[in-house]
């Protein structure tokens, strides 16, 4: 596969730049691979395409507030922080990206907050973009987190171009997120609503959680156009013995598998036995899925729209093939389906 062949036009009025005023009522076109049949639906009816015993795959990270705006020490030039994953908890030391990256150097100091609550110092150069920055804090770690968190903003994408509002910080997170550590939110999760799942829960769909740390790399271009060569960043994932025991049964019965998300379809495929189940595992992956590929575990997956040439995207198409997703795009864009993190869904049986 070529990644000009995830081309599209894109109207720019079709990227959602706020959510849906439901979690539920986002629209939801289910794209039936086994009837050739598309169906235009609200999301809330999704459990009428599954069955007492089927199950649903969520992904349960929890997103943290990772953008931090501050100042260079001396100049005071304005630096955005993304916070990407904390490196050691006793030093205060973490992995991030600064803008504009050209200003930063190795001994630089950066202010954050009024009357500086927090002061980090760049002490390694990782990458073109990236730093290695410790915080400087007297007092517990608990109060430096409490601090940084009050500091940093909800990590919308960026080409969400608006200010973030109070209603980001619930709705750019899913109802059951419990593991923090992610910089971006699975967005097919968001879509649950909790009167939604009770409805699953009353009907005898079972669900359960992997969890996988949603990093940036999932929003970085690529930059190859041969998609063998492409390498995704590495995220940290786990799946417990319960997760697997719970899908294998599922599997074994022959019921539905529901991935909610690429970042589940990703998690399940990254660990699977030889036989062909899945193994509880505490991993960083890699997996990068495209056509041809044979998936294993899911046979059902709810996604969103992505935007043109993205990871997410490709992947997606690695579970609903590369001609029907970019029908399914086409038919998105002449109904006026709405795209992007905060946008509508698709399901793929």
């Amino acid at each position: 596969m070529r990644l000009s062949q995830y081309k599209y036009h894109l109207p720019p009025d079709l990227i959602a730049k706020f959510p849906a005023p439901h979690r539920d009522e986002s629209r939801l076109m289910v794209v039936n691979r086994r009837h050739d049949r598309i169906e235009h639906r609200l999301f809330k009816e999704i459990i009428n395409y599954f069955k007492e015993g089927d199950i649903m795959v969520f992904n349960d990270t929890k997103v943290f507030p990772a953008r931090l705006c501050g100042n260079k020490e001396k100049t005071g030039a304005q630096i955005e922080v993304f916070l990407l994953r904390e490196l050691n908890k006793e030093q205060r030391l973490w992995d991030v990206l600064v803008d504009p990256a050209r200003k930063i150097r190795i001994g630089n100091k950066l202010y954050f907050g009024d009357n500086d609550a927090l002061v980090a110092e760049v002490i390694d150069n990782t990458t073109s973009r990236g730093r290695t920055l410790r915080f400087l804090f007297d007092g517990t770690y608990e109060k430096f987190k409490s601090t940084l968190y009050a500091l940093g903003k909800t990590p919308l994408p960026k080409w969400i171009k608006r200010e973030i509002t109070p209603e980001d910080k619930e709705r750019y997170q899913t109802i059951f997120a419990k593991n923090e550590g992610a910089v971006a939110a699975p967005a097919a999760g968001l879509h649950f609503s909790r009167e939604l799942l009770k409805r699953f829960e009353i009907k005898g769909i079972e669900r359960t959680a992997v969890t996988l740390h949603v990093g940036l790399g999932n929003f970085r271009g690529v930059d190859v156009e041969d998609l063998t060569k492409h390498k995704m960043d590495s995220e940290q994932m786990s799946i417990t013995e319960e997760a697997a025991a719970v899908v294998n049964d599922a599997k074994s019965r022959k019921a539905e598998i529901c991935a909610v998300g690429t970042t589940v379809l990703r998690a399940l495929e990254s660990s699977v036995s030889t036989q062909g189940l899945l193994k509880p595992t505490d991993i960083w992956t890699n997996k990068f899925m495209f056509p041809p590929y044979d998936v294993c575990i899911p046979t059902a997956m709810v996604t969103n729209f992505h935007l043109p040439l993205s990871t997410m995207m490709i992947m997606a198409s690695a579970f609903a093939g590369h001609e029907r997703l970019m029908d399914v795009y086409e038919i998105a864009i002449k109904e006026k389906y709405r795209f992007g993190v905060y946008g509508d869904a698709m399901l793929v049986l």
